[in-house]
């Protein structure tokens, strides 16, 4: 019989479902009427989807799990899975002594299962039975009868060697180290026979504990990853803001920086200047100065980093090399703006919220798989 527990690793309550898992219920069966143009598709749905995690949502790199099994007189298994973020795959493995066998399926199946984090597998090994638990008869012992002979021929022969009237006390006889000896136990097993009862036990029950195990990381780290997603989602929307109100004062730049050159050329020469000049000369600095392609790319960027979360999978490194371009591509719109007053002062305060809403984005992403 399994019994499965997953509950915070601080937590001493066994066998509560884990986050945001329902409850076991039974259902009774309700009779409705099919209409006569259903399909069997339209049978087979059922009426209220039960919404859950689906098997391409982004996930999260946070996790925990915890499953425990006993059968019969068997020792009980608990299985524990932790898991952080890391750049990489990081396998940490605690296994007890003698179950070494299992090391190699475990070390699989998690590279099998999971893609990136910070792995912690713990499984513990109960080796107190039912059975053991419940006896507690005494084990019978009886004397060593040669240890025993030889303690009473040393008393008699030191009693009458100072002339003592003294007899042996069988009491006193049994304290001594090595003078009782316990009957054999029928049921106990050599060193051998235990260890491949253990390998037995391990290759019959391992594999189903870690398996419904890695299910319920999973689940955790897919419903952790939907709540982040939905954080990642309102940053991007604060960053298309600034991105559309960037784009609104993008012409204001070019009449800037041809109020900037004729006060200079005024305070020089006085208003005797070709101003076709400086209009030509304002126009190839707001051609330098345009900031149109930087908005067009991280228009891009996020539209692509919105599909990359729609796909789910193991995206958290592509996000984050998004998230390096969305940074360039705002260093060089501030750069660009930089000392221009009138409408590029407000530009300047929306590169830098972009900056802050990147940096936020990298935060979150670093939990991604």
């Amino acid at each position: 019989m399994k019994a499965t527990e997953a509950a915070h690793p601080d937590s001493k309550t066994t066998a509560v479902p884990i986050h945001g898992a329902a409850p076991e219920m039974h259902l009774e069966p309700v009779s409705a009427p099919v209409p006569e143009t259903a399909t069997a598709a339209d049978i087979l749905q059922p009426r209220t989807p039960i919404a859950a995690p689906s098997a391409t949502s982004i996930a999260s790199m946070t996790g925990y799990a915890r499953v425990s099994a006993r059968n019969g007189d068997a020792p009980a298994l608990t299985l524990t899975l932790k898991s952080i973020n890391h750049r990489f795959l990081d396998l940490q493995l605690r296994l007890p002594t003698g179950a070494e066998s299992a090391e190699s399926h475990i070390r699989a199946e998690l590279k099998q299962q999971l893609a990136r984090g910070h792995i912690e597998c713990t499984l513990t090994l109960d080796r107190t039975t039912r059975r053991e638990q419940g006896d507690r008869r005494a084990v019978p012992t009886h004397f060593d009868l040669n240890a025993l002979g030889t303690y009473v021929a040393n008393f008699r022969a030191a009693a009458a060697l100072f002339q003592l009237t003294s007899e042996p006390d069988l009491n006193l006889a049994a304290r001594l180290p090595g003078m009782l000896l316990s009957a054999p136990d029928p049921r106990e097993e050599t060193a051998a026979e235990e260890q491949a009862t253990l390998d037995a036990l391990l290759a019959r029950e391992v594999p189903a504990l870690l398996a419904e195990a890695i299910a319920q990381l999973r689940t955790m780290r897919l419903r952790e990853g939907a709540a982040l997603a939905a954080i990642l989602s309102e940053a991007l929307d604060r960053l298309e803001g600034h991105v559309t109100e960037v784009a609104g004062l993008r012409n204001t730049v070019q009449q800037a920086h041809f109020d900037r050159i004729s006060e200079r050329l005024d305070a020089l020469v006085g208003r005797a200047f070709d101003r076709d000049r400086v209009l030509a000369e304002a126009a190839l600095l707001a051609e330098r100065g345009d900031v149109e392609e930087e908005l067009a790319r991280m228009r891009t960027h996020v539209a692509h980093f919105r599909a990359l979360l729609q796909g789910g999978g193991e995206a958290g490194k592509k996000l984050d090399f998004l998230l390096q371009e969305m940074n360039r591509e705002a260093n060089t719109l501030l750069s660009k703006t930089a000392g221009v007053t009138g409408g590029s002062a407000r530009i300047t305060e929306c590169g830098l919220a972009m900056k802050a809403e990147i940096e936020k984005l990298r935060e979150q992403v670093q939990n991604l798989e």
